[in-house]
């Protein structure tokens, strides 16, 4: 929420940054909604395995389920930023909408998202200990190149397919489309965009991990 009310006075305030038509601040709560959830779950992701170091050395299990907890932990969170999210549509007057039954499929996009990148930056976080003490700079230039707080509409026709290639943008703009109705009808070539990516990094992020992963014991 202070992220919101900060990001209301300089963004929406100040520098007057469209907000497609709905009120700034819940145009940015609703960005920040996925964008929080990625954000932690990355960076939780990224320590999880020289976290549990003593687990790894000392009991054999399926070195995945360190990365893939990490970031199903933040889903309680989530749900309470939720409950925010309808608290402050209801505030603003913006009606509820049957897309909102959409919302667990940008969800599922947003997960598959951070356990992709997540497995990259966790198996390299193990060869390369800075890694971690990266991932928080590395998260905040990531967020300003996605639509937190200004509208994908912003970047210029030219520059838009490549913008799309950052599956977070299309996970943004689809929680928009969900809860406040942006825009008319779902930008599906995004979306798509967005989840051809996902799965990209996903598929790559497994088969690295799975690389890794006999070495783990010995180099945590």
């Amino acid at each position: 929420v202070m992220t919101m009310i900060v990001f209301t006075i300089f963004f929406g305030n100040l520098a007057e940054v469209p907000s497609d038509g709905v009120p700034y601040p819940i145009f940015t709560y609703t960005a920040l909604l996925p964008w929080q959830l990625f954000s932690k779950a990355l960076q939780d992701a990224a320590r999880s395995l020289v976290a549990n170091r003593h687990m790894i050395t000392k009991v054999y299990f399926p070195r995945l389920v360190l990365p893939l907890a990490s970031i199903m932990a933040g889903l309680v969170d989530f749900a309470i930023a939720l409950v925010v999210l309808v608290g402050l549509m209801i505030y603003y007057q913006t009606p509820l909408r049957w897309s909102m039954l959409s919302l667990p499929l940008f969800l599922l996009m947003t997960l598959i998202t951070a356990l992709g990148v997540g497995l990259w930056f966790a198996a390299l976080n193990v060869l390369y200990r800075d890694i971690a003490y990266v991932m928080p700079f590395l998260a905040q230039f990531w967020m300003f190149i996605t639509p937190i707080v200004y509208p994908a509409s912003m970047v210029p026709e030219r520059w838009r397919m490549l913008y799309y290639l950052n599956p977070m943008t299309g996970v943004v703009e689809g929680f928009r489309w969900a809860m406040l109705g942006t825009v008319p009808t779902l930008p599906i070539n995004m979306i798509l965009l967005s989840v051809g990516v996902s799965l990209v990094v996903l598929v790559s992020g497994l088969f690295y991990f799975r690389f890794m992963e006999r070495l783990f014991a010995d180099m945590v």
